[in-house]
């Protein structure tokens, strides 16, 4: 037909590029459809333009408005399909037939056509149609926004994207910005090279686009309200955001390319790779500050997205910023593959406009190298673009060519001025390439030799931006020879400089760390601090739980546990676990600590034994007894159906927030296994590899019950094979009272450390596992062993049953019924760091022990036994009673955790707790079945 730029060919496609999309009749874009009414709005134009027309002009006239309103449409569904995206041009990117105007029944390009207003203009002939719409939305960036289901925000994109005067502009100066950016970029990775030959880096070669493009996003977003932005990314171009984003010194970066640290040596720890680690700094563009900080990632792909969402929401809270969500900003940086791969992804962008998650929406930034490692993406996703899976959330995607830095950076602009206005997540989709392999000593041509042999063809990103820029006499080659000599000087300068360079004091007990410290050594992390209440708090908490406020309707149920509840504060005994909670929770807000409280479930409570959200029978309205106490900030959420993401999100969130007691609970033990990787590279390890504390609680529901597989074990093993240098603490409380100290410690002490909380099931009500109002008073504190309710004395004792949890209770019954007067049952309440010197001081009193024995409900495989074996040796030997040791009972090994079979589960429990004490095991079975 003659149309200018027309260099597609016109094919049927794949299913997905030729499906019919459906008109929705609340799209505003696309209002003028019905024919009665365009054939009115013909006639008025005609009328004002001083035209009168027929009847039967007027009918054929609103046909050809609507055929062409509905291409209008369809270009904004689907132009982004006949983008030019690809550099190296691989893709195979036909015009959909439903792009020509011979589709929609426009087959004359000279015909003028009535648009009224549609693409700014009231007439215009199908040709200029067709060159305003491709260069809208088939340039070097493709649009995809008509998934939105909110009318403004379509409008508001649209807005942006569509018109006869919307070509992406940028000032002279502007593009000698650009281009110096891409220039550093590019020679900042060269120099690298050069210098660190073979060494990994994970160069952002072929995507140095993204440099101008984020510093896009710090300006114009400083200028609309940012004041901070938490990015998160992998290793791809890591190095060069780390230099030319977020300034770091580069002779620091050679400093640690030449192995040394970023931390002084006093400072300890493993250490990690460079493309691991973060930073933070203050940039300042036209007169507006903003602090970034980029969160260390370990090697699994997108783990750190769930954290960087948590730490801007603690942000947000601190600033005051979570009505607004306008000053603190999450920037995410993916991979192609990763992002269509990775199930966290989906998890991160289900938070965005959920309450107690939401950050105001998060800038996703994708370097699609067009390869996952050596995979291509026809073999790692079904969909066209890796993007496809943020559409789920209503998210708009722009998709640039990478070659074309204007675009990404127009792209970045665009989507921070989105971001602010609708506070919603936002995708950009970058189509770029990997120069070299997946790391520099890698061989791509191994498996993808077509992509590769293009590769080395293709020009520098910095090479095909300058020649346009020379072409439109905006730069000539003074200026890049220029830029590019005096960027290279300052690199030999800075490498010459890391020679010497010393690091200077860790910053990790900075700000809101501040008066927090790291313990000096492992033992300090055993540390006790006074954790008791006065009487005077405890008094008034109590009457904060026990009240329900006038006109509340709460469940009759309820009515029961909190008339129960009152009933405990009036005796002094009785508490339960859900009790001593609410008072750990309520004293420390009382004392300006903030609480928040993250699960699936954890307002009511797995076993409905929280309750801590009181829910009107008629309204629904809510009422939080915890939130009325003055001083601290008290939040109990119910999470997303997740737990990857939300361990995620509240690691993130404790990481920004020391001064809050941020706990993470999972609905059973067992399913914390789907947060694995946030456990171990994370919570174990970070302090160790990136100098970064953090206390965040896990609450574990963990107990045999004869509840089978899934629901009884919370995988203790797992949790002690991770303990070493004071990392972390495990705890198995068997009292109330324990539990309240534990929470409350975590707080008082001077530092943080992760806390593991196996918590119960069965003792929430076990009337043995309770507690009294002088265990929370007084000089009372946290204790790592605890005696058995009735103990044989030290010197009568033979035989010492060591055990950990819900056991304890099922062995001291037992001992009693069968009438035992030489048998000690000491609970392990910490199991690390382990008490091995408390245990030995008991051990020694036991002068006349025969027998010692770790008992537990786990499988030998399981639990604690492997890993307590050693210090219950250490410590009979400091106790002198070397070559002592203890011995086994407890399930045999097993390939899995429990049984789902009751009357197994009552024989197997029945049996260890008999092994354990010497009694006869049917004898034992009979009186667990009795009870």
């Amino acid at each position: 037909m003659g149309y200018e730029n027309q260099d597609f060919e016109v094919e049927q496609g794949p299913s997905w590029a030729r499906s019919n999309w459906p008109l929705s009749e609340t799209d505003d874009l696309t209002g003028a459809m019905d024919p009665t009414q365009m054939q009115v709005a013909v006639k008025a134009a005609a009328k004002a333009s001083g035209k009168a027309v027929t009847d039967a002009d007027a009918v054929s006239a609103a046909d050809d408005a609507i055929r062409a309103q509905m291409l209008i449409r369809t270009y904004r569904v689907r132009g982004h399909l006949a983008a030019n995206l690809d550099p190296l041009s691989l893709s195979q990117r036909n015009l959909p037939a439903d792009l020509t105007p011979e589709y929609h029944g426009l087959n004359d390009p000279e015909k003028k056509v009535y648009l009224g207003g549609s693409l700014g203009l009231q007439y215009a002939t199908v040709r200029e149609i067709v060159a305003i719409l491709r260069a809208n939305y088939c340039g070097n960036v493709g649009l995809e926004y008509m998934h939105i289901a909110d009318v403004e925000e379509r409008r508001f994109l649209q807005d942006r994207m569509e018109g006869k005067d919307k070509e992406i502009q940028f000032t002279p100066e502007g593009k000698k910005a650009i281009l110096s950016k891409v220039i550093q970029a590019e020679q900042y990775e060269k120099f690298l090279g050069r210098k660190y030959v073979g060494t990994k880096r994970f160069g952002l070669d072929g995507g140095e686009s993204m440099i101008p493009a984020l510093e896009a996003i710090i300006k114009y977003g400083g200028a609309l309200g940012v004041r901070e932005i938490v990015y998160g990314m992998a290793h791809r171009g890591r190095l060069n955001v780390l230099a030319n984003v977020m300034a770091k010194g580069f002779r620091v970066i050679f400093h640690e390319f030449s192995g040394g640290t970023a931390n002084p040596e006093d400072v300890g720890g493993s250490g990690d790779v460079k493309y691991h680690l973060g930073t933070s700094t203050d940039r300042e563009f036209d007169g507006v500050k903003v602090h970034m900080s980029l969160v260390p990632n370990p090697s699994h792909l997108e783990t750190v997205d769930p954290v960087v969402l948590g730490k801007v929401r603690a942000q947000q809270t601190f600033r005051d910023d979570l009505g607004r969500h306008e000053q603190v900003l999450p920037v995410l940086i993916h991979g192609d593959a990763a992002f269509a791969g990775q199930g966290i992804v989906w998890e991160c962008l289900g938070f965005s406009g959920v309450s107690g998650y939401n950050t105001g929406g998060c800038i996703h930034f994708i370097v699609n190298n067009q390869i996952g490692f050596t995979t291509s993406p026809q073999f790692s996703r079904g969909s066209p673009y890796p993007s496809d899976v943020a559409k789920g959330v209503q998210a708009p995607i722009l998709h640039v060519n990478g070659d074309d830095p204007e675009a990404v950076t127009f792209a970045c602009k665009l989507a921070i001025e989105y971001r602010q206005t609708f506070h919603r997540d936002i995708v950009i989709d970058m189509w770029c390439y990997r120069r070299f392999g997946h790391n520099e000593g890698d061989e791509p041509s191994f498996t993808q030799p077509q992509m590769y042999a293009k590769i080395r063809q293709h020009a520098p990103v910095s090479d095909v931006y300058s020649a346009r820029l020379k072409a439109e006499g905006v730069v000539d080659d003074d200026f890049v020879t220029q830029v590019t000599g005096d960027f290279v000087n300052h690199l030999e300068e800075e490498f010459e400089a890391a020679k010497s360079y010393k690091a200077n004091k860790a910053d990790w007990f900075a700000g809101r760390w501040s008066g927090l410290h790291k313990p000096a050594d492992a033992e300090t992390a055993r540390q006790n601090v006074e954790s008791a209440i006065s009487q005077k708090l405890f008094d008034s908490l109590g009457k904060t739980l026990t009240t329900i406020p006038e006109g509340h309707n709460v469940h009759k149920t309820l009515r029961r546990v909190i008339d129960a509840k009152a009933e405990m504060f009036k005796t002094g005994e009785n508490f339960d676990w859900a009790t001593a909670e609410a008072l750990a929770f309520g004293s420390l807000l009382s004392e300006g600590y903030g609480v928040r409280l993250s699960g699936q479930d954890s307002g009511r409570g797995t076993f409905s034994q929280r309750h801590a959200v009181w829910v009107d029978q008629d309204n629904e309205s809510k009422y939080i007894p915890l939130s009325t106490v003055p001083h601290g900030r008290f939040e109990v959420l119910d999470s997303p159906l997740s737990e990857y993401g939300v361990l995620g999100f509240e690691y993130g969130y404790a990481l920004a927030d020391p001064k809050s007691l941020v706990l993470w609970e999972a609905q059973f033990g067992d399913f914390a296994n789907g947060a694995q990787i946030i456990f171990d590279q994370y919570i174990a390890s970070s302090e160790t590899k990136w100098l970064r504390s953090n206390g965040i609680v896990c609450l574990l529901p963990h107990g045999y019950e004869g509840q089978g597989p899934e629901h009884s074990s919370a995988r203790l093993e797992r949790f002690l094979q991770l303990c070493a240098e004071g990392n972390i603490q495990v705890a198995n409380c068997t009292t109330p009272a324990n539990y309240f100290h534990i929470l409350r410690r975590q707080m008082l002490r001077p530092f943080r450390k992760p806390l593991i909380m196996m918590t119960p099931k069965s003792l929430l009500r076990h009337k043995m596992a309770v507690s009294k109002t002088q265990d929370f008073l007084g000089e009372t504190h946290f204790m790592r062993i605890l005696s058995d309710i009735n103990p044989a004395p030290d010197a009568e004792t033979r035989r010492l049953v060591l055990c950990s949890g819900k056991v304890a209770y099922d062995l001291m019954e037992a001992r009693d019924a069968a009438g035992d007067k030489d048998t000690q049952i000491i609970r392990i309440e910490q199991l690390y760091p382990f008490p091995t010197e408390a245990l030995a001081v008991r051990l020694k009193r036991m002068t006349n022990l025969e027998e010692v024995i770790w008992c537990q409900e786990e499988p030998r495989n399981n639990g604690a036994w492997f890993f307590v074996e050693p210090y219950i040796e250490e410590a009979l030997a400091q106790a002198g009673r070397a070559p002592a040791r203890a011995r086994y009972a407890g399930r045999k090994a097993s390939a899995s955790p429990a049984t789902g079979l009751a009357k197994r589960h009552v024989a197997e429990q029945g049996a260890l707790v008999a092994d354990a004490l010497g009694h006869s095991v049917r004898e034992e079975i009979r009186r667990q079945k009795k009870g």
